[in-house]
């Protein structure tokens, strides 16, 4: 990541509430994002990420708390005079339009000269990749070149905060992925603040500099994608965020910010404290353990550190990778690891006797 964590606060939210009746959409949200960072509102449908991205935006009032932007608080500026601008999950291409009539649309009451405005409109255009194409008509383009055309418009007006509800949704896997990566260059290119709603976890990982994980209203966790991923602050998070082994274990001892843990077929673990999020759940102890930190020992392997006895249960192979779901150590726990599919390697059937090797700094604790 090229995303700098000394930048000033772009966006600041101070003990955020937004109520539709009776239900409580947004719960006390507080938090920064930075200028220039590409930021991530990620969770589930009903979360409350739109809306808060809508609260953004001027399009949502809120009923407690602050919305600032670039220090100034957004509570009496409306919609059309914030310094933001969004592109929406069904782009709003108007069809009857040509691509640099959609782009140019903001402009329509810019004091610009016509010249101007189709130098910006070109400009814009350039900055997407769609150069040339401004004669086009809107309803002869493919899904990847509306969604380019929708963010030409929005960044033409040189926002200082770009607002995405999801616009990679209608798109297929291959141009999904492909627009992730377009999006990164063009936020490092344009260096303006972009906020991404997404349901999406894959998505948030490979785009975001931070990532707030949000459910029911609150963010549960705020931090960059791999604190995310390798140290979610509680099982919820680790549970949402990619795929994640919850293993049945007994707290032994807690002695010097060390945790001691007896974990169902894997035995003894010493645990240090940057292991142990301080979140706090409901239910028995488990430890979490990611499917790429376990790994299958072949004929003459050895282990590096510690290894348990276990047997195929299912087979998922998805070409570059084969996913495995084991049961370890004779036990009824069951734990998914991912192994590449490299030359030499044969996808093992259902059934083989294998043995997983594991290290206990991959373990989290959950409690």
């Amino acid at each position: 990541m090229t995303f700098s964590p000394d930048r000033p606060t772009m966006i600041e939210f101070r003990d955020v509430h937004k109520y539709y009746g009776d239900y409580h959409a947004l719960r006390g949200i507080n938090g920064t994002i930075r200028a220039g960072e590409f930021f991530s509102l990620l969770g589930p449908s009903g979360c409350g990420k739109t809306t808060l991205l809508r609260t953004i935006a001027g399009f949502e009032g809120i009923d407690n708390g602050a919305v600032l932007i670039d220090g100034k608080d957004m509570a009496k500026v409306p919609a059309n005079a914030r310094p933001t601008n969004m592109v929406f999950q069904s782009y709003a291409i108007f069809p009857h339009m040509s691509v640099a009539e959609n782009v140019g649309f903001g402009l329509r009451r810019d004091p610009r000269s016509r010249t101007e405005k189709a130098a910006a409109v070109e400009e814009a255009l350039e900055m997407v990749g769609l150069k040339g194409y401004g004669a086009r008509a809107a309803h002869a383009l493919s899904g990847g070149q509306r969604q380019r055309v929708a963010l030409a418009r929005a960044l033409i007006l040189k926002p200082k905060v770009l607002l995405l509800d999801e616009p990679l949704s209608a798109l297929d896997k291959k141009m999904r992925e492909h627009m992730q990566v377009e999006l990164i260059k063009l936020q490092r290119q344009v260096g303006i603040t972009f906020i991404l709603v997404t349901h999406d976890q894959e998505e948030a990982l490979v785009m975001s500099d931070r990532i707030a994980v949000m459910f029911e209203g609150q963010i549960a966790q705020l931090a960059d994608p791999e604190t995310l991923y390798r140290r979610p602050n509680g099982r919820k998070v680790a549970d949402f965020i990619g795929t994640m082994n919850f293993i049945p274990c007994q707290i032994l001892s807690e002695t010097g910010g060390r945790i001691e843990v007896e974990a169902k077929g894997l035995g003894r673990v010493m645990l240090d404290e940057d292991q142990v999020p301080p979140a706090r759940g409901e239910g028995e102890p488990v430890v979490g353990l990611r499917p790429e930190t376990l790994t299958m020992l072949y004929p003459g392997q050895e282990p590096q550190e510690r290894a348990v006895a276990g047997r195929i249960d299912e087979v998922i192979y998805f070409g570059d990778m084969t996913y495995y779901d084991v049961f370890i150590g004779g036990t009824d726990v069951e734990v998914r690891l991912s192994m590449r599919n490299v030359p030499g390697r044969p996808v093992l059937d259902v059934g083989t006797e294998v043995q997983l090797a594991w290290s206990p700094s991959a373990l989290v604790l959950f409690r």
